[in-house]
């Protein structure tokens, strides 16, 4: 990635699947898959490529 503000198609795919799975398991017929599904995207080499960068950007917020 070269411009972490320009993703691939493939990363938001993968960042809206993020919230998607989200919402779902934190709805009333949250599963855990829903869990699984934002714990494997959230390893996902590209998701943490970005998310470095975004961070380095100063554009994400930072964690407690």
């Amino acid at each position: 990635m070269n411009d972490p503000l320009k993703p691939s198609v493939a990363l938001l795919v993968k960042l809206g699947s993020l919230v998607v799975h989200f919402e779902e398991f934190h709805s009333k017929s949250g599963h855990d898959f829903d869990l699984h599904a934002l714990e494997t995207l959230q390893a996902d080499p590209e998701v943490q490529h970005w998310f470095s960068a975004m961070t380095k950007m100063a554009l994400l917020p930072v964690k407690r």
